[in-house]
């Protein structure tokens, strides 16, 4: 599961790779570290526009998981003595999200797979954890760290993301998984992100209908990816 990856580019760069309508970012810095509930840049359908925007790195999570969630908190309160209004504890349950999105045939994820919810997330690397190999291995096309683009989706969503912050409205996205390639799989052998990397996949993701759009939920060819660093939480590309 990727949960941590790097988009050090600017806002030029991406326009460069695929021009959007609208900039909402202001300042965009370099971000060498994000992690999920951090807010990242992505470029979104909206409104019949492509906006460049910051969202929230995570998805909501199924009913059933924050159900069973809720059960549990529910169980402690009532060992506890305390009294319990089910339905109040499953509205505050915090949700800090879903990153990856593999199962594209589930109910709870089909309602965002109209053009109108995809989106490109745009990074420079990404990382994989394997403590026998060094913790965070840090993956990219090559040295350079080349701007790249993850196959998303988002929605603007109101939950209780952290419990101090109580209820709040956000916009928020994930990214795509799918079976790794060779050198991804050497290190975490169950999926890796699903990456495009021609304009004709970028528009064909932000254009095409549902049926053809998600044929690109597929890994890399063997060899499209090395390792560009190892045992780090962040990962600039290096000054040329």
């Amino acid at each position: 599961m990727c949960n941590l990856y790097s988009m050090t580019k600017n806002q030029d760069a991406i326009r460069r790779l695929f021009n959007f309508d609208v900039d909402s970012t202001g300042n965009l810095p370099s971000m060498p570290g994000i992690f999920p509930d951090y807010p990242a840049p992505i470029v979104r359908n909206a409104g019949g526009t492509t906006e460049l925007t910051l969202a929230r790195w995570g998805m909501p999570s199924s009913q059933f998981a924050q159900m069973q969630a809720t059960k549990k908190r529910a169980a402690k309160l009532e060992e506890k003595g305390k009294p319990v209004d089910f339905k109040e504890l499953l509205r505050m349950e915090p949700d800090g999200g879903t990153t990856n999105i593999r199962n594209l045939d589930s109910k709870h994820w089909k309602r965002w797979l109209g053009v109108e919810s995809r989106c490109l997330v745009p990074f420079t690397s990404f990382s994989e954890f394997n403590k026998a190999e060094g913790g965070d291995i840090w993956f990219a096309f090559d040295d350079t760290r080349p701007l790249a683009f993850f196959a998303g989706i988002w929605t603007n969503w109101t939950s209780v993301r952290k419990v101090k912050e109580g209820e709040t409205t956000n916009d928020i996205f994930a990214f795509l998984t799918t079976e790794p390639n060779a050198e991804v799989g050497a290190i975490h052998p169950k999926a890796m992100p699903v990456i495009l990397t021609t304009p004709e996949e970028l528009q064909a993701w932000m254009t095409a209908p549902a049926d053809e759009a998600m044929k690109l939920q597929r890994s890399l060819p063997d060899g499209a990816l090395k390792i560009v660093g190892r045992g780090k939480k962040k990962d600039e590309a290096p000054t040329l």
